[in-house]
């Protein structure tokens, strides 16, 4: 990873660049360069070329023809007409892999071993129109710089131009882990919406889907062997994910270079499950609700019972079966004590067995993680299970900080390699208000809203000893949908998570004002494809960069 002040001296030092995540290393000209008509992308020595690689190919092209994006300066390229008629013309982009050995698509160069994964790629565009050159090590890496190919290229009178030629980027991620979350059991998103949102995520380079698919208000998950809990705690029986519909989503995603996580929390957060399993949930929607939960329903699985540890471990067996990711979160965060003391089924398990409720928990976590290591998955789990809990976890386990960023290095002085997810920088939900009834004045607990800027100024290595540094595999951003649904999905994430992913990829050391100008174009580039990306500034401001910082 380049440390922080090459960074800064490099974005100082070179012109401005319309892409995201910045690359770690790159130089640009001032030479005026527009596509030929007959532009074409080429595939060179490369035997066998993945579908999945000609399907990005194919996709990269159309982006091409189709973004449309004007220049965000006022008159949106007008004054260089002349310029952009007169430059001569590139004719292909060609893409070779210097790899040996057999050829490896995009989608399974996307769920290896999180920290084997091959992103790095090298692009060269001269200004004489001579053909440019893509090389990478993987078609993962090839898959990266397409993504940035398509960013350098506005349009002006329908010619493709830019006037930054020669270009000249080496590019590989800082971190091995960028991700988003979603959770759809607050409220259920149409598989349509998460495929935009999966889309969207690609062209910023993030790598990794983590879908906390259900929680305490719904189930909407079909699980085989168990499809009585999806039956019985989805909202409605249109409101599900099927097999069919989790293999769609998955395949979807890994021809993008991105994984899906699939978390299924335990043992809190599980209310719904007794709509099916009554004897399973302890403290069924108890009330009043504060004293069991941190939000309504209350319920908690029944750590202490060995017939309910037997269902978990299935469930999360099965469940893990339909997923393609080594990754696999068992959750563990909030747990109600009080719940299981008002509990007598709990109670009368522990007096049986003569354990605290802590050594119960150590069983319970135990049994579900060697169950999913059983079929090679690695356990994650939510920063409570190191911090709080004395459990016994595999030295592989990641730990997913939230509850503060000030709690990282704890997680890192146990040993644990940890997933930045920190509420007061990466919430997307924060400072919406609360939305808890008969509240008159409540605010949501995670207050103020958290901008693109402040998200963007995190530093993933801060109090951090250069030991503590190696356990941080990079960080994302997490949108819980208490007051989130479809009709708001695209701009309460875009392009505020886009700020992450550069963090997480080019590393610390980012500038917000040169960086305002390069996200405009994300946001801009972004509505041009279709996703509904939020204004960050007037227009005014958006065509003039730097008038409306606070000092200009």
């Amino acid at each position: 990873m380049l440390p922080l002040l090459t960074l800064s001296v490099l974005l100082a030092a070179s012109p401005a660049l319309a892409v995201w995540p910045v690359p770690r290393q790159y130089s640009t000209g001032s030479t005026p360069l527009r596509l030929s008509p007959s532009f074409s992308i080429k595939l060179s020595d490369v035997s066998h070329p993945p579908s999945d690689l000609q399907d990005a190919i194919s996709r990269t092209t159309a982006y091409l023809h189709n973004d449309k994006l004007q220049a965000l300066v006022p008159d949106r390229g007008a004054s260089s007409a002349k310029d952009i008629q007169s430059a001569k013309t590139l004719k292909s982009l060609t893409l070779s892999l210097s790899t040996d050995g057999p050829v490896r698509s995009i989608s399974e160069e996307a769920v290896v071993d999180l920290e084997s994964r091959v992103e790095g790629y090298t692009l060269t565009i001269p200004a004489d129109g001579s053909g440019a050159s893509l090389r990478a090590n993987s078609t993962l890496g090839l898959f990266r710089g397409l993504t940035t190919f398509g960013q350098l290229w506005y349009d002006f009178d329908g010619t493709t131009y830019t006037l930054q030629a020669p270009f000249d980027i080496v590019d590989s991620p800082a971190f091995p882990y960028r991700g988003l979350m979603l959770d759809t059991a607050r409220n259920y998103f149409p598989v349509e919406d998460i495929k935009r949102t999966l889309d969207a995520m690609s062209w910023v380079k993030i790598n990794t889907f983590h879908w906390h698919v259900v929680d305490s208000q719904s189930f909407p998950l079909v699980v085989p062997g168990y499809t009585e809990l999806s039956e019985k705690g989805a909202y409605s029986s249109a409101q599900v994910y099927t097999p069919a519909d989790v293999k769609e989503i998955v395949a979807y995603a890994a021809a993008r270079g991105i994984d899906v996580m699939p978390e299924i929390d335990t043992p809190g957060h599980t209310s719904i499950i007794a709509k099916a399993h009554p004897e399973h949930i302890a403290c069924f929607e108890a009330s009043p609700w504060t004293s069991f939960a941190n939000e309504p329903p209350a319920g908690q699985l029944r750590l202490a019972s060995a017939a309910t540890t037997t269902f978990t471990t299935g469930l999360l067996k099965a469940a893990a079966s339909l997923f393609q990711s080594k990754l696999f979160s068992t959750g563990g965060d909030e747990l109600n004590a009080h719940c299981y003391t008002e509990d007598n089924s709990t109670q009368a398990d522990l007096a049986v067995q003569g354990k605290t409720l802590d050594q119960a928990l150590d069983t319970f976590v135990q049994a579900t993680h060697a169950e999913l290591k059983s079929v090679g998955k690695r356990a994650v789990v939510w920063e409570e299970m190191v911090l709080d809990h004395p459990v016994t976890l595999a030295n592989d386990t990641i730990a997913l900080v939230w509850i503060s960023s000030a709690n990282v290095a704890a997680v890192a002085q146990k040993g644990y390699k940890l997933i930045h997810a920190a509420s007061d920088y990466f919430y997307l939900d924060c400072g919406a208000g609360g939305w808890v009834g008969q509240n008159v004045l409540g605010n949501s607990w995670c207050d103020p809203f958290k901008t693109w800027q402040k998200s963007y100024s995190f530093n993933p290595l801060a109090n951090l000893t250069q030991e503590q540094s190696k356990f941080v595999l990079g960080g994302q951003h997490l949108l819980w949908t208490e007051q989130s649904s479809p009709s708001n999905l695209d701009p309460i994430v875009w392009p505020r998570a886009a700020s992450a992913a550069e963090v997480f990829w080019s590393g610390p050391g980012g500038d917000v004002g040169t960086a305002l100008p390069r996200l405009h174009d994300v946001s801009f580039r972004f509505q041009q494809r279709g996703v509904n990306a939020i204004a960050l500034q007037p227009l005014w401001c958006a065509l003039r960069p730097g008038m409306c910082d606070l000092n200009a």
